[in-house]
Formats: C-alpha cells, structure tokens, sequence
C-alpha cells in the first residue's frame, strides 16, 4: 500500500513545514535539538455556532473533532516515524524526549493543553507502513465553554506571546483550501481485495471458527476511489464532523475518517473507552407493524444472540488487556444501540480508575498499545486471529484499524480505532476500508453488504456513488 502523504508533499493549498518554524525538524528518530518552546493561552475567537468546524479549512489539518469540540493542529515542529513490534515503545520513547526538554509558558492547564502530538499506529506489527506521530506548530483546542490556541517554535530567539500565537494560527489558515464537486470522471473501484474473495475469506474464517481454532475473527477488504479533481480534505472533514456527531473525526498525514469507536480515553487518571460491536445497516430495515426504528433497532441487535455474542466478546477482550492498569472498572451491564446516519452498533462504555506505577499511572499511548487490537477489529484469540488475519485478508491493512488520535505531555489523550475511514494516497486517489466481525453463523453476503454500509460515511463524504 503507499505510504500516506505527508503535509509537503503536495496537497491542495499546503505548504512545506519547514517554512513555518525557526528550525527545520531533524530526523525522524530523534527529537530535534534545541529546546521546544511554547505558549498556551486562552482562546476566546472561536465561533460558538461551528466551533472548532470553524477551523477545518486546509487539506493538511491535523484534527481531531466531535461535537464541534477537540483539537486542530497546522504546521509541524516535530515528527516520528516506525514501523515493527517496538512502534509504539519506540514513540513514546521519542515523545518523552521532547517533552524533558520542553520550556512551555501554559496559562491554561488541562489535557490537550501544551505540546501536543497527533498519531496513527499501523494495525500490525507486521506491517512496513510507518506509524507516526506529528507535533503541530499551532494548535487550536475547544472543550465546552472554553478554548485555546497554543504555539510551538525550536526558534530560540522567538517571542512568545498571545499575540505571536495569534499570528502564527492566522498565517496557517489565511490559505483556505478549495472545495470540490463531483466529477463525471469519479470512479469507486475494487482494491486489493475483491468482493468474491472476501466472501471467501470470511467463509473460510467461519470454517476455521467451527474447526474450533478460534471464537471470532476480523475480515477486512478495501475500495479505492478514483478523482478526476485533487481531493479537497477539508471539505470531507466538515462533512464527516458535521453528519457524525458522535463520532471522532480524525485527520493525521493522510488518514481521514469519523470513527464511532473510542479505543482509549485518559483523563485524569481516569480511562474511558466505547467498544461496538454487533452492526445493523439502516438501510436495511424491515420494521413490524406500528414498529419503530430504535424499537427495530433494539430488537434485531440486542434480541440477537449472535450479535451478543460477538459484542460480549470485544467487551471481555478490552477489559481483560486494561485490568492490569486499573484499580477499579465499571461498564454497562447491558449493551445500548448506538443510532448513527449509516448504522446501528451494539455499544458499551467502559471507564476505569488507573493504578500508579512509581507514582505515574499509565499515559494514553502506553494503555493504547496495551489494548490494541481489541477483538473489536481482530478476533479472538488475539495472536490466532491476527496470523489469520494475514494468511485470508491477503492485503496490508496500514493504518486501517490502527489506533489514531493525540497525546499530550502530562499522558492524558484520547485514541480511537481508525475506521470509517481512509487513506489519501495522492491527490486523485483514496483508499477506502471497512471490516465485519465473522462469528459460527456469519453468512458472507451479508457480511459483505455490511463492509458497503461501514464505506458509506466515506464514499458520501467524497460525493462518489457505488
């Protein structure tokens, strides 16, 4: 699979992120030299109607968004790049060196406040495609009520103020990227995976469940959409934040999406994470007399046993790989129908208090390693389904099903499952993934059908029709 693009390599409307800071970033390996110096302060200038939409106007956004609150990043002052078994390790490794020389003026305080890295992890260790984590230059962050802007700079010489942060935000955004309309010349094609051999792959999945050598496994496939006209991100992004508000919208280096699936939250000392599992296309409804929806909803998920049955197995996978970080854990003890424009899910929430380790509890990106993947995206066993993974899928995932999302420097963040998703191989080309849950009765057509409404989010968002 090609590599996604970075934010110079020539996106509509971007710019090179060498021009943005004092000092141009060194390798990748090693945190640059120099000490990171920045400032955070409140920041009453964004709108209260789109809230942080407001911001998403370049196609190189770095962004994660829902309800209009989160966090935007432009520019880049720092990057790290791996691949392998020791990815994430190694990023956290890298991400505490910049931190331990870091000088940051914070007259705001919480998370997602200070520097600020963006990240997406390759689903497999197996996989050559690089995980990475990117530090904006400028960052604009909403919660509720309340905001701030915060500016990073290796220049030691540069002033650190309010207004300088003000200017440097304003430099970013003054270049608004294009929108785009369809294009006759808009193409979906199949990927590396045809829509007969991922019927195949999920019978064969099922065939090795009922031989007993697992209890559910993961089966993915790919599309890819072709554009007679450069991809405008931003506008998919407004899209995708504007339809899927209780999804997470996430942009970093190329991987665009709006996932309903909260891999692992912290905040606090305290974790928090949605699992779903068990889906229901709404384009399928055969409602009974005087029925409706959520009431149908509600009774083909949660009435179905095979459904449960693979909910409940993504539930005990998660709490099983959080317990050892955890002194206490609570979840529902029964599953809720999440209600999304394309689907309905079996969702539980789950949040736990974290145990301290030296006096430190676990940050966001340790715990992210930890539960990842979840039987959610995997299968079950984790090790069985994953070989199996790669011996039926027959295509590299990359970053599909991965974790993506940010990290602060005091281990708060939030990461979430890259699905929904895609990545933007160049500028008229993106790859589109989707994945179902096999389990012993899995029927591959309709399984199939179900990969068609998981791509929707995306293929709307694009302007494309199947």
């Amino acid at each position: 699979m090609t590599s996604a693009l970075s934010p110079s390599s020539g996106l509509p409307g971007t710019r090179p992120a060498a021009a943005a800071v004092g000092t141009a970033p060194e390798a990748a390996d090693q945190p640059p030299t120099g000490t990171l110096r920045g400032i955070t302060v409140e920041w009453p200038a964004v709108p209260d109607t789109q809230g942080l939409l407001e911001y998403l106007v370049r196609d190189d956004v770095l962004c994660w968004v829902r309800r209009e609150g989160g966090l935007a990043g432009f520019g880049e002052v720092a990057r790290f790049t791996a691949s392998g078994p020791e990815r994430f390790q190694q990023a956290a490794a890298w991400w505490r060196g910049i931190q331990a020389s870091a000088d940051i003026d914070n007259h705001v305080g919480g998370p997602g406040t200070g520097p600020v890295a963006f990240g997406s992890f390759a689903f497999s260790y197996t996989s050559p495609h690089r995980s990475r984590l990117v530090v904006p230059e400028v960052l604009v962050g909403v919660e509720g009520d309340r905001a701030w802007l915060t500016y990073l700079t290796y220049d030691g010489g540069a002033e650190l103020s309010a207004a300088t942060a003000e200017a440097a935000l304003a430099a970013w955004v003054e270049e608004i990227s294009a929108e785009r309309s369809p294009e006759p010349g808009d193409s979906l094609v199949p990927g590396q995976v045809s829509e007969q051999a991922y019927m195949d792959a999920v019978a064969a999945g099922v065939e090795r469940i009922q031989a007993g050598e697992l209890s559910k496994l993961v089966v993915a496939r790919d599309v890819v959409a072709h554009l007679s006209t450069p991809i405008a991100t931003a506008q998919v992004l407004r899209e995708l934040a504007a339809r899927y508000k209780d999804c997470w919208t996430y942009s970093v280096d190329g991987l665009i999406g709006s996932t309903p699936e909260m891999l692992i939250k912290v905040e606090n000392n305290v974790a928090r994470a949605r699992v779903l599992a068990g889906t229901l296309d709404r384009s399928r409804t055969h409602n009974q007399a005087g029925e409706s929806d959520t009431d149908y909803a509600q009774r083909v998920l949660a009435g179905s046993e095979k459904q449960r049955h693979e909910h409940q197995i993504a539930i005990d996978s998660l709490t099983r790989k959080l317990e050892p970080f955890t002194t206490a854990m609570t979840s529902h003890s029964e599953p809720f129908v999440l209600e999304l424009p394309n689907v309905w899910h079996l969702a539980s929430d789950v949040s736990a208090e974290l145990a301290h380790d030296a006096g430190q509890p676990p940050s966001s990106l340790e715990l992210a390693e930890a539960v990842h993947p979840t039987a959610a995206v995997c299968g079950t066993p984790t090790e069985v389904a994953g070989a199996l993974i790669r011996e039926l899928e027959q295509m590299d995932r990359g970053p599909y099903a991965g974790p993506v999302g940010w990290t602060d420097g005091s281990g708060n963040g939030e990461w979430g499952i890259a699905l929904r998703g895609a990545v933007v191989e160049s500028p008229q080309q993106v790859r589109l993934y989707a994945g179902c849950g096999v389990v012993d009765g899995s029927d591959p057509q309709a399984e199939l059908a179900e990969t068609w409404a998981k791509f929707r989010p995306m293929i709307e968002a694009l302007g494309l029709r199947r």
